[in-house]
């Protein structure tokens, strides 16, 4: 059973939220904060596995939580409904597992969360503040530095595009000021 919380200021939107997840069979809601400062308390009260948090909240925002619950074994998905400059660089070095669209499908955040559990970290492109390059050799830099999988997930598509994983990675090393080699 994978076991979340969830912090969203908005109080229908939390509900929404726990009720589809707690529709599938392997997801438990087990906790719903109202801000940042509350997600961080049931993190560490609670263990859960995922933590999926708003990143407009008042108090402490969602980025600000991440970069609290970092050192913890809780793995954070950021939702928003639109990109702002700088956010998704932000949410990389919080090591987020997940920055996805609000308005994606609900059996895609569930998807996702299965994913993320497996290791893999996901982006929703229409969130990525980047300019392309195509370096290779940085990406895969990029991706031995973060000991992961990432996925470059389309919200409105049900497969994960691989495509343009290069792009979008040589970028966030140019940004990150990662050394290329």
């Amino acid at each position: 059973m994978i076991r979340i919380v969830i912090a969203e200021d908005q109080e229908m939107l939390l509900g929404v939220i726990g009720s589809l997840l707690n529709l599938e069979e392997d997801i438990e809601v087990i906790g719903q904060a109202r801000n940042g400062k509350e997600a961080i308390n049931l993190v560490n009260r609670l263990k859960p596995d995922v933590c999926i948090m708003d990143i407009e909240m008042p108090i402490m925002n969602g980025l600000e939580a991440a970069d609290a619950l970092r050192s913890t074994e809780c793995k954070v998905i950021i939702l928003t409904t639109f990109a702002k400059k700088g956010y998704f660089e932000h949410a990389v070095k919080a090591n987020v597992r997940g920055y996805l669209l609000k308005d994606s499908p609900g059996e895609e955040l569930a998807s996702s969360i299965r994913s993320i559990m497996d290791g893999n970290q996901i982006y929703s492109t229409e969130l990525m503040d980047l300019d392309t390059s195509d370096n290779e050799r940085e990406t895969e830099e990029l991706e031995l530095l973060l000991d992961k999988p990432i996925i470059n997930k389309i919200p409105t598509q049900s497969n994960h595009s691989i495509k343009t994983f290069r792009n979008y990675f040589s970028a966030i090393m140019e940004k990150m000021k990662l050394p290329a080699g």
